[in-house]
């Protein structure tokens, strides 16, 4: 009877212990070479949206820059030409094709009233200016083999 008591527990579905502390990335099961501007980094974005991306928005400075998710944050910046607006963009590479529903731009404006910042809506077509501009490089550089070309 214990013998049948042992047969049975070892035909169970349970995983074993080890398993369930080991975490399981689903994403490096991903095939990785599709065709189309699937020229992806280590973690699943395309490669050159990202550093079309980073390219693009150099002029900001970062205040977070995560090539794992894709997420890309600015810090505010204001234009030399006008000291009483501010901008903040984020940016996310949502998949590893070079396509434009590929990124999502979204921009963030503050004007000063008085000594305190107040929210403002951006012009409606900054963030597809942008979005343009990251493009645009991203297909340069892909173009170009992946160099920077700004040596």
């Amino acid at each position: 009877m214990l013998g049948g008591v042992l047969l049975l527990s070892a035909c169970s579905d349970e995983p074993e212990p080890d398993e369930l502390a080991r975490p399981t990335n689903h994403l490096l099961r991903e095939d990785r070479s599709a065709s189309g501007g699937d020229d992806a980094l280590s973690n699943g974005v395309n490669a050159y949206l990202w550093r079309g991306a980073l390219d693009t928005l150099s002029f900001m400075p970062f205040a977070s820059a995560d090539a794992v998710g894709g997420v890309i944050l600015t810090d505010w910046y204001t234009p030399p030409a006008t000291h009483n607006e501010r901008f903040r963009i984020s940016a996310y590479i949502l998949s590893r094709r070079l396509r434009s529903d590929a990124i999502r731009v979204s921009v963030f404006r503050q004007i000063r009233e008085g000594n305190q910042w107040v929210d403002t809506p951006a012009a409606a077509t900054t963030a597809s200016e942008i979005t343009t501009k990251i493009l645009t490089r991203a297909r340069q550089l892909r173009a170009d083999g992946g160099e920077s070309g700004n040596d």
